[in-house]
């Protein structure tokens, strides 16, 4: 199958749009999946994401996803843990601060509107529970609202809103993509493979990070500046043997949420093509695993290709049957 003639011959009036799931370290995964999506011929006219999808839909649209991935590949354990500056009176176990700052150096200021298609980051309104789609602004401050997730993450003050991780209503922003005038959506969903998987081999405790956070928080010195903080992030990070961790809990509890909703949601407005690395068996905050995940989100979207060959014959074919000036 050659991935030259597959995007060119149903190129025409039609849109195709690529929505971006919710799913913290996961989400490398959809560095990979564009990687491959990119080497088969398809641009995109819209781009939606949730949380990290919004991230990396973001630094892709920016021309930044090169520099994402080279961040990603850097990262490490002592890295991931000199992100978490921990800021319990700040809404959230993290502050967010240090991971912004980088975000901005990385990235840059960048405005939506000069991204050259139409993106829209995905959040809730904690206010009023509404589904809030950024669209405008900032392109740091949007992605960084998307994935401000509650109890870990503090909600992000944007536009005279509280915004918080747009996981909460819509993990997999289908219809979003659809309203901003997409004909073919597809969709990357990183929440179609956790659901009991969210654990260590041999226990029935459900975990957090998927690593033990409590050795690298004193390595890398959170326990000298706070001394309350040792207290603290024992009963918040640690894994007691015989019963699941205040963190495990949060973060398990997000997993189920997540795969309940997308399935609600894709029940109802199913992509074109649905695209679903298996990543189920990763912590949430297992972030230098970037290079496994990567080639995961690759070979998620080559499992696919016949079902994205005959997504676009189709498509084609309805370019070919409504005329120029045709009403659909």
């Amino acid at each position: 199958m050659s991935s030259k003639t597959l995007y060119p011959a149903m190129r025409g009036k039609r849109k195709i749009g690529l929505a971006l799931s919710s799913g913290m370290a996961r989400g490398w995964a959809h560095i990979g999946a564009l990687h491959a999506l990119v080497k088969l011929g398809f641009t995109f006219d819209v781009v939606a994401g949730c949380s990290i999808g919004a991230l990396v839909g973001g630094c892709y649209l920016a021309g930044k996803l090169d520099v994402l991935e080279a961040w990603t590949r850097s990262l490490n354990k002592r890295k991931i843990v000199g992100y978490l500056d921990m800021k319990l009176k700040s809404g959230g176990l993290i502050g967010g601060g240090k991971l912004a700052d980088e975000m901005f150096r990385q990235i840059g200021k960048i405005k939506i509107e000069d991204l050259p298609v139409p993106y829209a980051a995905v959040t809730t309104d904690l206010v009023t529970g509404h589904e809030v789609w950024i669209q405008s602004g900032d392109l740091v401050e949007a992605m960084r609202a998307s994935f401000s997730l509650p109890g870990i993450f503090p909600p992000v003050r944007y536009q005279d809103r509280w915004l918080a991780d747009g996981a909460l209503v819509c993990p997999l922003p289908v219809a979003t993509c659809r309203a901003m005038g997409s004909d073919m959506v597809i969709a990357v969903n990183l929440n179609a493979d956790i659901i009991g998987k969210s654990r260590r081999p041999g226990t029935i405790i459900p975990t957090a990070a998927g690593f033990d956070l409590i050795p690298f928080l004193k390595e890398s010195g959170h326990f000298d500046k706070l001394s309350i903080m040792d207290g603290v992030a024992k009963r918040v990070f640690r894994r007691d043997p015989d019963t699941p961790s205040l963190f495990g809990v949060m973060t398990s509890s997000l997993n189920i949420m997540q795969d309940r909703i997308t399935r609600s949601r894709l029940a109802g407005d199913p992509p074109d093509v649905h695209i679903a690395p298996r990543l189920g068996h990763l912590g949430l905050l297992e972030f230098d695993l970037a290079a496994e995940t990567i080639d995961e989100g690759e070979a998620a979207v080559m499992r696919k290709q016949p079902e994205l060959a005959d997504a676009l014959q189709v498509l084609s074919q309805s370019n070919r049957v409504v005329g120029d000036n045709e009403p659909i």
